[in-house]
């Protein structure tokens, strides 16, 4: 599975959490100059720390995932925020 990981400037230990849910390949987006970019064709999931997303980012990325039906998944910039998140399935 390939993750998008859209926000944060470090990931700490976020890549290894998403690896041990099934990640394969992690995308990021820093989310400071990338608002203009298409969405890979091969990532199946998106990962949003909305903790440092900008509204036009977001509304940008989410639309596009919602034309390509990928789930996305809304987090803080906590690892324990992205377990729970995961863990809920939040979308």
């Amino acid at each position: 599975m390939t993750v998008l990981l859209v926000g944060a400037d470090r990931l700490g230990n976020m890549p290894k959490e998403l690896e041990d849910y099934g990640a394969s390949e992690i995308i990021h987006w820093s989310g400071r100059k990338e608002r203009k970019k298409d969405i890979p064709r091969h990532v199946d999931m998106i990962l949003i720390v909305h903790d440092y997303v900008n509204h036009a980012l977001m509304d940008c990325v989410k639309g596009q995932a919602k034309r390509r039906r990928l789930p996305i998944i809304f987090t803080k910039r906590g690892v324990a925020d992205l377990k729970q998140a995961l863990r809920n399935g939040k979308g």
